[in-house]
């Protein structure tokens, strides 16, 4: 796990599965600094962020009341609206309950653990960019599995940026 900030403060954990701890180390640390970021020392940066359990369901006809109806006995702690589809956020120990009342209603999901902020901070389309374009420097290298950073792109700076492309 190795851990930096982009640019604006952004808080990054980077999760490597390697053979070669000097090869990921080098990959992560040139994916930073070339694209204006910068490592961070152990435990600088993961403190904001949390172990979780994360499904994504595929709307259909599906509303958020109704799965919310499903999983919040079993334990999850959020639910949200990622377009086509619905984020269940639960605790890693709560994760074989809702697995199971998504199962019990018949409803398919993917499921995976994430590291979660605990907050995020919303950036502009400049900001957007610069952040972007650090995660797929740091997803160009083979040993890395996951890039997860505490930064919300607002709806409206989203729709811009989808416009320019």
């Amino acid at each position: 796990m190795y851990e930096g900030y982009a640019p604006g403060g952004i808080a990054v954990l980077v999760e490597c599965l390697t053979d070669n701890k000097n090869r990921s180390a080098a990959d992560v640390r040139v994916g930073f600094t070339r694209s204006g970021g910068q490592m961070a020392d152990p435990g600088s940066v993961a403190y904001m962020f949390s172990r979780k359990g994360q499904f994504l369901v595929t709307k259909g006809d599906m509303t958020e009341d109704d799965l919310m109806m499903i999983v919040l006995e079993a334990g999850a702690e959020e639910i949200n609206d990622e377009d086509e589809k619905f984020e269940i956020i639960c605790e890693p120990t709560d994760v074989t309950a809702v697995r199971e009342a998504l199962k019990a209603e018949g409803i398919d999901y993917d499921d995976e653990s994430i590291w979660y902020p605990a907050t995020r901070i919303d950036v502009d389309a400049e900001g957007a960019k610069k952040v972007f374009k650090l995660i797929d420097a740091l997803e160009d290298s083979d040993d890395v599995q996951n890039v997860y950073a505490n930064f919300n792109v607002p709806d409206d700076v989203m729709a811009e940026l989808e416009a320019e492309d």
